[in-house]
This record gives structure tokens, sequence and C-alpha cells, in this order.
């Protein structure tokens, strides 16, 4: 009761109102708040001061113009923020799966590209690689299939949208302090408000298109400070798979502007050294076309990028997407299950009144 007295005193006269990620307030549904709660100071806060469409300018009648921003270099060179090597990794595409890329015209071909067998062996290497220099190591995937079928495969944790709260907890717990997990699988639901400290490494093997915002949000999964390891050149690594000769490349070269333009700069990766000599999933034909089966007889929903918070999230792919019922006008109104009863004041109620009402009387 103390926190409703304490929020509608707040929002009655309000000093200030501060907002963490301002880049989505000019959204519809996130810029109606400016519209039902004034204050007399507005201050705006992110690190992504970018959306691929024309609402950013928005946020300068919204919020304000934009007062500082920080050099992420010199945070870099100061210690406040990791030391981050980006690379570009090119995985050609395996023959089958390039020729049903270039007859496929339907959402599967991104799933195609997404599942070359030649990226899935590139993830594969970086995350043993990397396990044994006692990394920790997050993979972003947007498909949900791919999702799974990497996880799966290579036995690691996972976490997407219907994951429950529980189980994420107890994973995300086992990566941060468990030595024998050290790498886990999250979907887009992890772009935003994850923390942890301990991840040093991330591999990007699908993501959303060419939004530049989703690709500084996650490379901030790994900016962390670290402080065990001051003496190497880079103690942090971010990886970015990407099938050659697909539309992907179009998509992470335009990923990968804003990080450009706050000085970072992509080293691409055409071979792994020592990759041929270890042995990885996928490395046989038979292997491979059995994937490509798996690929071909998904459906288009399997296609799709997950979507996040949404009640769809929670139900399976085959419930309708929109639900019809009959009504009435009163349902339209927000009447439905609604009952109110009238009392009608009699001639012996002798209810006190305020003087203030007193002109409300009955005579």
């Amino acid at each position: 009761m103390r926190l409703l007295f304490a929020i509608l005193g707040y929002l009655v006269n309000p000093v200030y109102l501060s907002f963490l990620e301002v880049h989505t307030i000019p959204a519809k549904q996130f810029r109606r708040v400016l519209t039902v709660v004034q204050a007399h100071c507005k201050l705006g806060l992110t690190a992504t001061l970018v959306r691929e469409d024309d609402k950013i300018q928005d946020l300068n009648f919204l919020i304000g113009p934009k007062l500082y921003e920080a050099n992420w270099m010199e945070l870099q060179n100061n210690g406040f923020i990791a030391r981050v090597q980006c690379a570009e990794v090119w995985c050609p595409m395996t023959p089958e799966f390039y020729r049903e890329y270039l007859n496929i015209r339907t959402r599967k071909r991104k799933l195609l590209y997404v599942m070359n067998p030649n990226k899935f062996r590139s993830c594969e290497f970086l995350i043993r690689y990397h396990e044994r220099r006692n990394d920790k190591v997050i993979v972003f995937s947007d498909n949900v299939f791919a999702l799974k079928k990497y996880a799966e495969k290579l036995k690691k944790p996972f976490i997407y949208g219907p994951t429950h709260q529980g189980e994420r907890m107890q994973i995300l717990q086992n990566f941060q302090h468990n030595p024998l997990v050290n790498t886990i699988f999250i979907s887009k639901v992890g772009d935003n408000s994850f923390d942890l400290p301990e991840a040093n490494v991330l591999i990007q093997i699908s993501s959303h298109g060419g939004s530049r915002r989703q690709e500084a949000q996650r490379l901030g999964r790994i900016l962390r400070a670290k402080k065990d390891m001051a003496a190497e050149e880079y103690n942090a690594f971010f990886y970015t798979l990407v099938s050659t000769d697909t539309e992907e490349m179009f998509y992470s070269a335009k990923r990968q502007r804003f990080l450009v333009n706050q000085g970072y700069s992509f080293k691409v990766i055409t071979r792994l050294a020592g990759m041929e000599d270890e042995n990885l999933e996928l490395g046989e034909r038979r292997k491979q076309q059995e994937l490509l089966q798996q690929v071909l007889a998904a459906s288009d929903a399997d296609a799709e990028e997950e979507r996040v918070a949404s009640e769809l999230s929670r139900n399976s792919s085959q419930n309708s997407l929109v639900s019809r019922r009959q009504g009435s006008m009163a349902s339209m109104s927000g009447a439905d299950d609604m009952m109110y009863l009238e009392y009608r004041s009699g001639a012996k109620q002798t209810k006190s009144r305020h003087p203030l009402f007193k002109q409300f009387r009955k005579k």
C-alpha cells in the first residue's frame, strides 16, 4: 500500500524521469509513457543511440538533445571496458547447401546459410579453442531451430523465450560459477539486460538482418572490464560467422557500421588455422546430407526468427495467432464479466455528509 501511494504521489508531480535504453522511446507504445507522465526534467541513457528507422530524431523533442557521448576507445584504453578483438569469420557454403540456397525462394533460404555445415564446424572449433583457454563463451542465434540444433549436437545448455525462469537461473549460475560449464547458447532474449561479467567470448551465428543496434548490444555482453587477463593485448573476442556468397554478407557489413563508427575494426578470417586437425562434427558428407534433409523438412515457422516479449513465445507454433469469438456491444467497451448495483438513497438515510457537499443535498 505504501508503494502504491508513493507511485501515485510521484505521478502527480514528479521532479524528473530517467530512461534506460532510451533508443526504444520513439516506438509507438513506449512514447505513450511520456504523454501520461509529466516531469520537469527528462534524462535518457543508452550505449546504442541508433535505430534502423527515422524515429531516432524524435528523441530531440521527446527527451531532448544529446548532451554527452563517451568515447568507447578512451574507455577501453583506460581499462573501464574490455579490449575486444572483433572478427568476421567467412564460412564457405557446402555444394549441397548452396545448390538448395540458389533454388529456394522461401524463408528457408536464411535457414540454409545459418545451418551451413562449415559454419557449424567453425563454431565448434572456436568453442573448443576458447574452452581450452578457460574462457567463457556465449553463442547467439536469433533462429530457434538453429539454436537447438547447434546446442544439442554440441551438448551445451541453451536459453530462449519459453525457457522457464528457474532453468534460466540455473544455467546462468552454472555458467558463472561452475568450471565445467563454459559455453551457453542464447537467443535474442539475451540481447539486452544480461549481465555476465565472466563472459569474454561471443560467437554470433544468426542475427536480426542488418540491425546495428543488436550488433552493439551483443558486443556489450562481453564489454565488462576484465581483471585477470590484463597482460594480453585483447581480453575479449567477438566473432561473427558469415556464410560466403549469400545475402548474410550484406547484412553483416551493415551491422558493423555502428561499431566501426565507434572506432572498432573487424578482422576478416578466411581460414581458421588448425581446424583441419580437429575431429569435428559434420565432417562426413553423410552427416551433412542428413542435416540438409532436416533443414528442408523444417516448416516456414522454423525458418523465422524468435518473437520475444510476446505471449506467442509461450505458446506452441500450432496455436492460431488470432482467435474469433462471438460478442456484443458491451464487449467492445470492456464490460464483459462486470456487474454493478445501483443504490438509491431513501428518506431514512442518516449518513453524514461533509459540509463541502451541502450544495448537493436533496431538498
